[in-house]
């Protein structure tokens, strides 16, 4: 339980590996059953440099966070794509 007490969680899933964006549907629920009912958890598609490779397209990472009601960006830690605006958009919720 690690992630007792955290303010914000940021989930990150590997846009190119459908396995990856599943685990990290389980991290969303387990934080939203166990987690502070305040945190503010972000879903971060990684190695958005990575297209033509893509086995999660956006819409479906982007439907599930809206279901969910959570945060979702794609990243890219590569190039530093949207790396600073996640942050900011934790920081604004």
């Amino acid at each position: 339980m690690y992630y007792r007490g955290a303010a914000a969680a940021v989930i990150v899933f590997d846009i190119t590996k459908k396995d990856s964006f599943n685990g990290a549907k389980s991290w969303v629920k387990e934080l939203q059953r166990r987690g502070d009912a305040n945190v503010v958890i972000a879903l971060a598609g990684n190695k958005a440099d990575m297209e033509s490779d893509r086995k999660v397209q956006t819409e479906e990472a982007q439907e599930y966070a809206r279901e969910s009601d959570i945060i979702f960006m794609e990243t890219s830690a590569k190039t530093s794509m949207n790396v600073t605006e996640l942050f900011i958009e934790i920081g604004t919720k």
